[in-house]
């Protein structure tokens, strides 16, 4: 029987599943060792947020900011990408915490989750897990396109002119419209992620190499730096992958001489590992939640919530109720709930005959499929509009 479907016998709710979230963290932590620190993303849900952002760092930073008695730290994450800065200073952050830092990859680590993956002592991954190629993509126009393949296409058409004299009317109308500042800044975005994994790799991931595996000879500083460069260069390589998107497994790194820890060579490590991943598909699946923080110790959920409701109609007395009708993401059911905003037991009385239910105290509703759904912001926009708070 498969994981997921495990778990979904066991019909385990929202709460049940946050609560074995933390269980298997603190299992992974016996089992190797150390402290595990989760980050989870939905980007499939198409929400802005679910990709890494500098608010992700903050918080990062607070959740570890006073653990004082660990020397090192495992770090699962999972993200399809986002700011290569933020990136940068959560990479810093964890290696002037603690003295080693390692990554577990069993989902995607794509795009800038990849550049902080390479500043890792130790990159661990199942054979599920994908690494991302690390070329910047930048505006162009009205598209977003490889910073490398731009770069390319530049110096191709200088060497063409160079040669023949001449561009032809097409290429040349298209070279004129770029910029030296444009140019400049796609060449300073693709040197980012480059100049990082050149600076990270000797320092981090390469402390440990000291003798080539074939030759057996010492391995020097400068053979380290030119090791990073290769790697980088190759995960740069939009003509070599295709795809921003390309999902890169253990062979294609071991492939360009970045060698990664097997998580599947131990049966029991592995099974922890699938089991964190497979909870944080059914937490993002049955609920409004996009984004995970935790460890064993505690755990931040950051939920997609509904920004407005339909507009109050404005009377001369505020509403005693304001009747809400909301569908469940998951199946589509209509759900019927009021916010009772006056302290007049008739309200519930007469709401309840029509088939409305009230305004769940915690501001989140179980649908019958077992969705979890965040009406927080439903709330919020109910106070900001009537001015009263709702009362359950």
């Amino acid at each position: 029987m498969g994981l997921l479907t495990e778990c979904i016998k066991k019909k385990l709710s929202v709460p049940d599943l946050e609560l074995e979230l933390l269980r298997l963290i603190s299992e992974y932590n016996k089992q190797r060792n150390t402290y595990l620190f989760l980050y989870a993303s939905a980007a499939e849900k198409g929400i802005p947020g679910a990709m890494l952002q500098q608010s992700d760092f903050y918080t990062i930073r607070d959740m570890l900011a006073n653990k004082t008695d660990i020397d090192k730290i495992d770090f699962y994450i999972e993200t399809l990408g986002g700011s290569g800065e933020t990136a940068e200073e959560i990479a810093r952050f964890l290696h002037d915490k603690f003295d080693m830092v390692s990554f577990v990859i069993s989902g995607e680590a794509k795009s800038a989750g990849t550049i902080m993956v390479l500043s890792g002592n130790d990159i661990l991954m199942t054979e599920t897990g994908s690494l991302g190629p690390i070329d910047a993509q930048v505006p162009i126009g009205r598209s977003r396109i490889s910073a490398y393949d731009y770069r390319e296409w530049v110096n191709e058409k200088r060497k063409e002119a160079q040669e023949q004299g001449s561009l032809n009317p097409f290429d040349a109308t298209m070279i004129a419209q770029i910029t030296p500042g444009e140019l400049n800044g796609i060449i300073h975005a693709l040197k980012f992620a480059e100049d990082l994994v050149v600076e990270w790799l000797p320092k981090y991931k390469f402390k440990k190499w000291t003798v080539t595996k074939s030759r057996k000879i010492p391995v020097t500083p400068e053979m380290k730096v030119e090791r990073a460069k290769e790697i980088a260069t190759e995960l740069c390589k939009h003509s070599k992958w295709r795809s921003h998107g390309k999902s890169i497994k253990i062979r294609d790194l071991n492939e360009i001489k970045l060698d990664i820890t097997r998580i599947d060579d131990n049966p029991e490590l592995a099974d922890t590992v699938y089991r964190i991943q497979t909870v944080c598909r059914l937490l993002f699946e049955n609920s409004t939640i996009f984004k995970i923080f935790a460890t064993q110790d505690e755990k931040i959920f950051r939920h997609a919530v509904a920004r407005q409701v339909a507009n109050i109609p404005r009377q001369e007395a505020l509403p005693e109720a304001v009747e809400i009708v909301q569908h469940c993401p998951k199946c589509g059911k209509q759900h019927k709930i009021y916010a009772k905003l006056a302290p007049d037991p008739q309200i519930d009385v007469k709401l309840k005959k029509k088939g409305f239910i009230p305004f769940p105290k915690d501001s989140k509703m179980i649908c019958d499929c077992g969705y979890e759904i965040d009406l927080s912001g439903v709330k919020n926009d109910i106070e900001i509009q009537t001015g009263e708070k709702i009362l359950t």
